[in-house]
């Protein structure tokens, strides 16, 4: 009986030590300047930063929702609560793009948050670089308030 005591326990923790070792050696890719995901707050605690402070300078986490399919020069963040806004993000100097299939993936994001309103022709743009059908752009015809972000360093974590 100690005996297969003893064999479980080192099952569990040899399956507990292989999970852990395998969260710490998430990948992540860096785009733009190097920053560090430490301390990067979620994407619900920068909404309620930025219900009082606009712009904020913030490192966010948060899931990609969509990617630029022309270049990767912009992505979309989104909270796991979907009554929360969509953030448009943009790269710093058009210096950066990101990988154009990285959608449903978690990224750290380094910039200032602000809201904007976005015209009609630039949403149609974006539109089109989504890869949207005609029936869905020519469906936009009033321009739209957003969360953006402008990032200056961006981390794909896989």
């Amino acid at each position: 009986m100690k005996m297969k005591l003893l064999l479980v326990t080192i099952m569990v923790v040899s399956i507990c030590t292989g999970v852990f070792a395998q969260q710490k050696k998430a990948k992540m890719q860096y785009f733009g300047e190097k920053i560090k995901a430490k301390n990067a707050i979620s994407y619900d605690v920068m909404l309620d930063k930025l219900a009082t402070t606009e712009p904020l300078k913030a490192k966010v986490r948060g899931k990609v929702q969509s990617v630029c399919q022309e270049k990767g020069c912009w992505m979309t963040i989104v909270s796991d609560d979907k009554s929360k806004p969509v953030m448009f993000v943009k790269f710093k100097d058009y210096a950066f793009f990101v990988p154009k299939n990285i959608q449903g993936k978690e990224a750290v994001v380094e910039g200032e948050a602000y809201y904007e309103e976005t015209s009609v022709k630039e949403l149609k743009h974006y539109a089109e670089d989504e890869g949207k059908s005609k029936a869905e752009i020519d469906a936009i015809t009033e321009p739209k308030r957003e969360l953006k972000l402008m990032a200056s360093g961006v981390i794909i974590i896989e």
